[in-house]
């Protein structure tokens, strides 16, 4: 189901060693999928008009510098 990693193994030091890491990854499907601290119950009621997070949703957060390493192995096109 995981393609590959996006971005750099997370430093498992820093980490749990290698639990609790955030992480973003491509899946065969082409779709995206993260690691990160679930905060839907924070955040749910203030998203903005026309969202909204379903029954099999969570809403999670990574922190910065996860995405923005991950960034150059996102494809720029659909």
């Amino acid at each position: 189901m995981i393609l590959r990693r996006l971005g750099p193994v997370p430093d498992a030091a820093l980490c749990g060693g290698g639990h609790n890491c955030p992480d973003v990854f491509e899946l065969i499907t082409g779709d995206f999928a993260v690691i990160g601290t679930d905060v839907t119950d924070q955040v749910a009621g203030c998203l903005p008009p026309g969202s909204g997070c379903g029954p099999g949703e969570r809403i999670v957060s990574i922190p910065r510098r996860t995405l923005v390493l991950a960034r150059s192995d996102i494809p720029a096109a659909l």
